[in-house]
């Protein structure tokens, strides 16, 4: 569909006014009482979108325990895993990759002597893999 003309708008404005519209709003009459609409205030955001942005980011104290606890059980569960295999005369080359994965997941860097730790617990899995030639990134 093509428009062609759109002088017709212009010209309803037009008659509308030359028919004696008011400026007051729109009244209503319920049986001697007249309601009358008032003017809608302008949409303003509930809150700013920098405080949600950065309530979002706080991070909850209880969550992030729970998420150690659930990287460090798995940790042991793989060091488990790795005694039992080095008891049998043999190391996993599946358990000390999965070992490096985890190791790198679980340091965070906010406690010197857990970190220290997780450092040689890497150098000792990454020395083990070298020893069969396997070189993992990182």
């Amino acid at each position: 569909m093509r428009v062609d003309n759109t002088s017709r708008t212009g010209s309803v404005a037009a008659r509308s006014n030359a028919r004696g519209a008011s400026s007051t709003p729109f009244q209503v009459n319920y049986g001697g009482t007249v309601a009358q609409a008032s003017s809608a205030a302008p949409a303003q955001a509930a809150a700013p979108i920098d405080a949600l942005l950065a309530l979002q980011a706080v991070e909850d104290p209880m969550g992030r325990r729970k998420r150690q606890v659930r990287r460090g059980r798995s940790l042991l569960d793989v060091l488990d895993a790795l005694k039992a295999d080095l008891l049998l005369g043999r190391a996993s080359e599946d358990h000390l990759s999965q070992l490096l994965m985890l190791v790198g997941q679980a340091r965070e860097r906010t406690e010197p002597g857990l970190d220290a730790v997780l450092d040689d617990v890497e150098l000792r899995a990454r020395v083990e893999l070298a020893k069969r030639g396997i070189y993992p990134p990182g």
